[in-house]
């Protein structure tokens, strides 16, 4: 029987795995202990702040004999600030270990697995978000403004000056944002700023970025006055809002749009600086032509894009197929694909909003017949519209997932009810240093 472990006491234990968190496993007599920047490998002596029926949680007090892959954090603010998780493992083994997650899912939950697995997609380790929501806080008992990612397992914004999965150009956006805020008389009124940045320009300094302040108040003339300024010295375009989503608008007018490339710069799409897009510019690339590579469309095929968002796969798939067909339940989305087919003369790609967690009410898109499928769903995966699979019997799909269970409880359904045979899976490097786990799966129908 295993012993209870006292809250506070500190013992010794060998880590012997890495869990979905980050957090390294040990077992004390048969119960399984969670600690806070241990890794697998490793001697360590740890302390338990956290007991429950399963599992107890522990802070790490020292580490004995130390894993190989354990590296130096680059960040100062690593272990306080919840963005990153993992750089203190080396990124050759955050990648295996990822990969071991999408495995172990996969045989696990959808008691499957690929018949190959892909070599990961990679990119640069460092400076790769383009994308990211900065929480802001006046802070009265520092007597100051703080502007970051919030702290690990905390509500609180964490105290960052720098951070360096941001762009490069936006590592210093912490300090530069907090200073800003605590000039304004707003500076009690922006819980948070968005940043979404576009490919760069040609010409140096361009305004291929945007940030969108959260006002919770009405600005003075002299706020607005400061946040131009603000945009002007930082090259970005501001936004403003007040509410929702609708609420978004520019600060000024004639502004250009925001974009970014991909296939190789023959695809290029425009998008709204509070637009889903993918984080990483270099995997997103890379990915849209793995995905192409992997569905492998010829001029007669018929192709249908789920979850298609902006375009971001259907506009490349147009450009080989017969016909694609994107579907959305973003219907603003939905008119910003269509606009970006026009704009890149893709007349064969025809886009619906409906909602893909309903299928028995969707159009009259989801009554025809599609050679290949590609599902890029959000967290919860894609299992209700599966449903639709017998009818439209694609021969090949592409699955793009940002959840490896969700994954994995789908392929389960499209292996054991719908024929398919998991031909590949991989995972992708879309969050290095944090425990985020992208990965793209083929399914081919059995003969």
């Amino acid at each position: 029987m295993a012993r209870d472990l006292k809250l506070g006491e500190v013992l010794e234990a060998d880590v012997v795995d890495l869990a979905h968190d980050g957090r390294g496993i040990a077992r004390m007599e048969g119960k399984a202990v969670f600690i806070e920047g241990a890794l697998p490998g490793e001697r360590v002596r740890f302390r338990v702040f956290k007991r429950r029926r399963q599992l107890d949680e522990a802070g790490l007090v020292e580490v004995l004999t130390p894993s190989p892959d354990r590296v130096i954090p680059k960040c100062a603010h690593f272990g306080i600030c919840g963005g990153c998780s993992l750089q203190h493992l080396a990124p050759a083994a955050q990648l295996a270990a990822k990969q071991r997650q999408l495995l172990d899912n996969l045989e696990r939950i959808g008691r499957v697995a690929p018949d190959r697995v892909f070599a990961p997609l990679t990119g640069p380790e460092w400076a790769y978000r383009r994308r990211a929501r900065l929480g802001v806080r006046y802070v009265h008992k520092k007597g100051r403004v703080l502007a970051g990612f919030r702290e690990r397992e905390k509500p609180y914004v964490a105290d960052i000056h720098r951070c360096e999965v941001l762009l490069e150009r936006f590592a210093a956006l912490p300090t530069h944002l907090a200073a800003l805020v605590e000039s304004l008389s707003l500076r009690e009124k922006i819980p948070q700023v968005e940043v979404a940045a576009g490919d760069p320009e040609a010409a140096p300094g361009d305004y291929s970025a945007a940030l969108v302040f959260r006002v919770m108040d009405t600005p003075t003339r002299e706020d607005l006055e400061k946040l131009e300024e603000f945009g002007r010295r930082h090259a970005v375009q501001i936004f403003l809002q007040s509410g929702g989503l609708d609420t978004v608008s520019p600060l000024r007018e004639g502004q250009s749009a925001l974009s970014y490339s991909v296939d190789e710069d023959r695809v290029t799409l425009e998008f709204g600086p509070v637009d889903f897009i993918q984080v990483n510019r270099d995997i997103n690339v890379s990915m849209v032509k793995k995905a192409v590579e992997l569905l492998e469309p010829t001029s007669a095929d018929s192709v249908l894009d789920l979850f298609c968002g902006l375009g971001n796969f259907t506009l490349s798939l147009g450009k080989r197929a017969r016909r694609v067909v994107g579907v959305e339940g973003d219907a603003a989305l939905v008119a910003k694909a269509r606009a970006n087919a026009v704009r890149n003369g893709i007349a064969n790609a025809s886009f619906h909003a409906d909602n893909l967690f309903e299928p028995a009410r969707t159009g009259a898109w989801a009554q025809e017949a599609y050679d290949l499928v590609l599902l890029d769903p959000p967290r919860a995966g894609a299992a209700e519209i599966l449903e639709r699979m017998p009818q439209w019997r694609p021969r090949r799909l592409v699955y793009i997932s940002c959840h490896p269970g969700s994954l994995a409880r789908d392929a389960g359904i499209l292996v054991g009810a719908h024929g398919f045979q998991l031909t590949g899976a991989g995972v992708m490097d879309m969050f290095p240093h944090t425990t985020h786990v992208e990965s793209i799966a083929v399914f081919e129908r059995g003969i």
